[in-house]
């Protein structure tokens, strides 16, 4: 399964013994991504936004597990062109773009997301789009980040995402990757520690 690692990176099954690395962007030109690679030595698959831990299927994205077709009738909805945030008591902010039509998730459940990860001065550093496949993961047990596992589940003052819903996550450090950052090798990290994130979620449903 592909996914961000930053698992915005991607994480191969433990049968196929691959080395993992723990990572979780909007779409990145091909130029671009070629600049990353050959700057961070890091495969397009590396990233995902899994929790650090044990190399597993699911570990693909925003967990920062390193080891890391549009819903139908969409486009019925109309999209903000401008995104003004909510901020929660934890520190997470929301906004949607595009208020879901199905149903919510629900946790442990199974399911489906594309993302885009920036840092706030807009760098891309992940993206599922690019890689064509959404990320499938398990809401609400760790398998991403905090700030993913709120921002889609609800939780504190943030409403649960709809499928088909659209939403632009602005996650602190302490509900993504806190004072380790992730991506980090030679003294460079690719989300730098204590870094806020922005994440464009697009929930398309149950796995």
């Amino acid at each position: 399964m592909s996914s961000l690692g930053f698992s915005v990176g991607t994480c191969s099954p433990p049968s196929e013994q691959r080395k993992c690395r723990s990572f979780v962007s909007s779409s990145l030109t091909k130029a671009e991504a070629i600049n990353l690679r050959s700057k961070q030595k890091v495969s397009d698959h590396e990233l995902s936004f899994v929790q650090p831990a044990s190399c597993g299927r699911r570990e693909a994205i925003i967990g920062f597990g390193f080891c890391f077709g549009l819903v139908d009738n969409v486009s019925a909805f109309a999209e903000t062109s401008s995104c003004e945030f909510a901020v929660s008591p934890s520190g997470l902010a929301f906004c949607d773009k595009v208020v879901g039509y199905g149903p919510a998730a629900v946790k442990g459940q199974l399911i489906k997301a594309h993302y885009v990860g920036k840092l706030e001065n807009g760098k891309v550093f992940d993206s599922s789009y690019n890689r064509g496949k959404p990320l499938t993961f398990r809401i609400g047990v760790g398998e991403v980040i905090k700030g993913w596992d709120q921002g889609i589940l609800g939780s504190d003052g943030v409403p649960a995402m709809l499928t088909g819903g659209k939403r632009t996550l602005k996650i602190p450090p302490e509900l993504a990757y806190g004072d380790r950052g992730a991506g980090c090798k030679g003294g460079s990290c690719l989300i730098p520690p204590a870094s806020v994130l922005l994440f464009d979620i697009e929930f398309i449903g149950k796995a």
